[in-house]
């Protein structure tokens, strides 16, 4: 009963609206910008749960419940000691990672659902017979349930505007496989067609480090270096002071804060990792980027 996965998010995920944050936006002139690079969950798209992190770190039952059921498994299932399996291997996972120094892990989640399924065969909460199970179709069908996602407001016109310039677009999430899914099954275009280069995509899973983890940020200033695109003419738009601003102001970017929804608004006020830390600009829309980088966008009239 495989599924496209571009179909899976179609089917399942709805129109989510932004909740004010309440916050006012602080736009500053950023002249001499040459490459924008965003995260994903809580910037350019809602998450139900806030993070990708955050839904996979709940999980529930009555997600991974349906998600079996979609992916056309009907036998026996014991979805609550599934979940707790899941959670259990990630926290192995993590350990794993982190005895080889990895200071912030990040699980590629195709390996745990693969390690889930043989347990949960083993000890009896699943039939044998689930063998069959597409595990990326499942790890897709749990994530539309447990972290439903929508395209942020004024996405596509903020992309379409920086495009226009010509900056340089690139991408530093906390994410899994399934994010790139996300575009098109959410946008109708993949990373690719909406202009980011591939070469400046770089995602957790990949490189079993998460953010704030500066390993993903260093990679994407040595790529930037060889474009000739020197660090203090990027601008980096996340939703988390520590996460996205913090680490990102280590390499010498600059820094966006993206203050346009409170389900994914991170402050991390009290945190001493941010003790001092400010971000260049504090947007509450997406298209307000453009303001702060007008400088570098050529007016209707050119």
């Amino acid at each position: 009963m495989s599924r496209s996965h571009h179909d899976i998010y179609r089917a399942n995920c709805r129109p989510l609206r932004v909740i004010p944050t309440g916050e006012r936006p602080i736009l500053t002139d950023l002249p001499g910008i040459a490459a924008v690079l965003f995260d994903v969950y809580g910037t350019m798209f809602i998450s139900g749960s806030g993070d990708i992190g955050a839904a996979q770190e709940s999980g529930e039952a009555s997600a991974l419940a349906a998600a079996f059921a979609a992916s056309g498994y009907q036998g026996h299932l014991e979805a609550e000691c599934g979940i707790e399996c899941m959670l259990a291997t990630i926290l192995a996972h993590h350990e794993s990672l982190r005895a080889r120094g990895f200071e912030y892990p990040e699980v590629n989640i195709v390996d745990v659902w693969s390690e889930c399924l043989d347990e949960m065969k083993q000890r009896g909460w699943m039939d044998p017979a689930g063998s069959s199970i597409d595990v990326r179709q499942l790890a897709i069908e749990y994530e539309v349930r447990a972290n439903p996602t929508w395209p942020m407001p004024g996405l596509l016109e903020c992309l379409a505007q920086l495009r226009a310039a010509g900056l340089t677009l690139g991408i530093i999430s906390n994410a899994q496989f399934f994010t790139l899914e996300m575009f098109p099954g959410l946008l109708g275009q993949t990373v690719d067609d909406l202009g980011f280069v591939p070469e400046l995509q770089y995602y957790s899973f990949r490189h079993h480090r998460a953010k704030p983890d500066m390993f993903l940020y260093e990679l994407a200033s040595k790529a930037l270096a060889k474009r000739g695109i020197l660090a203090e003419k990027v601008i980096y738009v996340g939703n988390d002071m520590l996460n996205d601003v913090q680490a990102a102001r280590s390499v010498g970017f600059r820094t966006a804060l993206f203050a346009g929804d409170r389900r994914s608004l991170r402050w991390r006020t009290g945190d001493p990792r941010v003790q001092g830390v400010q971000p260049d600009v504090v947007l509450t829309d997406l298209e307000s980027l453009g303001k702060c980088i007008s400088s570098t966008i050529p007016s209707p009239a050119d």
